[in-house]
């Protein structure tokens, strides 16, 4: 894709998020085109920096996490809790049209680059907090990751059965739901921004992410009904030789009409047990052992696959991540494109999951190869600072600007006239 051809061309975004939920929003807009502006801390940058896989010999900045989820994005570093970070942080958001953290709430107040002091002096603003619980509430202040949101969102509850105890869950969901929520919500503020002139504030929570997620309970729990616990009633799981696969007898009325036709026994049909949705639900066991036995006549997973595909039946291989990684259907989608990187050459990593105008929408570039690796080129081209200015600044201490190779991409700067 042309540069020309991405979407959020011209736009600028001040990004003072870190680990996984704020910097997965601010990767889909540098993927669209937007200039992000990723702030690190002098030195140690974004945690995820120190993450695994590491890509070079020697060094702990260069997890595969960090690349992945930062690709296309410019870092600065400045220390934010500097008392002269101020100024160049206001300069930062005179410049941007959207700012994206993701602090305890509390942290961007104490820092001064909270919504009401930014938005001062960039009114049409939109700025996005994405927290753990939200920036109202009693837990707004609670730490937040994904296992502590998976835990007190009902999910981890929802899934321990049949176990007697929790389990803990693998996926970041609550991460990158957040993440992707926070994006939808940007591009609408920025649409009502064109119209009105207005900017925005926008509070993300995590935890309503991923309760916003589950399917079936909450809207009945909230009007009388009962809790419906894993696991889920219409799935099956089953092991065909050394091979597992996974089907689905629910979430369309036409699949068990298509299911009984397949197996062979229409007199299931007309059976009351099986009669509606509520019934196939109550009476679960008995049906699962029916299609239990009926794919215990396939001698691989290969043919019982392509049987039920052919009678238009959700099914697939249970696969692996490594199987995943190698298949020719992601490839054919171009999921995994390849960014540059100074020590590799280029690194695979995973695209935008959605094409645009029928191609896939590929990585603005790689990622900050080091914490602060484009401070000059920021400071001096975006805001228009003197040589001497950015000089004063590193001796304060306020900043840092690492060596190496500019990787990044470097889109033409726009409204670089200087800050007074």
């Amino acid at each position: 894709m042309s540069d020309a051809g991405r979407l959020l061309d011209g736009l600028t975004v001040l990004d003072l998020t870190r680990v996984l939920a704020g910097p997965y929003c601010t990767r889909l807009l540098a993927d669209h085109g937007a200039r992000v502006i990723k702030v690190e801390r002098p030195g140690e940058g974004d945690e995820m920096r120190r993450g695994y896989l590491q890509l070079e010999a020697g060094r702990t900045d260069q997890s595969t996490y960090f690349v992945r989820i930062n690709a296309g994005k410019l870092s600065v570093a400045i220390d934010l809790a500097h008392p002269e970070a101020h100024p160049l942080v206001l300069d930062l958001a005179r410049r941007a049209d959207v700012v994206v953290e993701n602090f305890v709430p509390g942290v961007v107040e104490r820092l001064r680059c909270d919504h009401r002091t930014l938005a001062a002096v960039k009114p049409d603003l939109v700025y996005c907090s994405i927290s753990g619980f939200g920036q109202t509430g009693p837990l707004r202040t609670w730490p937040a990751f994904a296992h502590v949101i998976n835990a007190v969102s009902g999910i981890m509850d929802l899934e321990r059965d049949p176990d007697p105890a929790p389990r803990i869950g693998y996926l970041q969901t609550a991460d990158v739901l957040a993440g992707t929520h926070a994006f939808g919500a940007i591009v609408a503020a920025l649409f009502r921004r064109e119209r009105t002139g207005r900017g925005a504030y926008l509070d993300v929570s995590m935890m309503e992410a991923l309760v916003a997620a589950d399917d079936v309970n909450y809207g009945a729990i909230l009007n009388g009904g009962a809790e419906l616990r894993g696991p889920r009633l219409g799935m099956i799981v089953h092991r065909i030789g050394d091979a597992w696969m996974a089907m689905q007898t629910v979430g369309a009325p036409q699949l068990w009409p298509r299911l009984v036709k397949l197996m062979g026994r229409p007199e299931l049909g007309d059976d009351p047990r099986f009669a509606t949705p509520v019934a196939r639900r109550e009476h679960w066991p008995e049906i699962r052992t029916i299609v239990v036995a009926w794919l215990e006549k396939f001698t691989s997973v290969d043919e019982a696959l392509a049987t039920l595909n052919a009678a238009r039946l959700p099914c697939a291989p249970v696969l692996s991540p490594s199987a995943v990684a190698a298949h020719p259907h992601l490839a054919a989608r171009g999921f995994f494109p390849a960014v540059p990187h100074p020590a590799r050459g280029e690194v695979r990593i995973t695209a935008s999951p959605y094409h645009l105008d029928g191609a896939p929408i590929p990585p603005a570039g790689g990622a900050p190869y080091r914490a602060g690796e484009h401070t000059r080129t920021v400071l001096t081209e975006v805001l228009g600072y003197s040589d001497a200015r950015v000089r004063a600044l590193l001796d304060a201490e306020v900043i840092d600007v690492a060596g190496g190779p500019d990787m990044a991409p470097r889109p033409p700067m726009l409204g670089t006239g200087p800050i007074v």
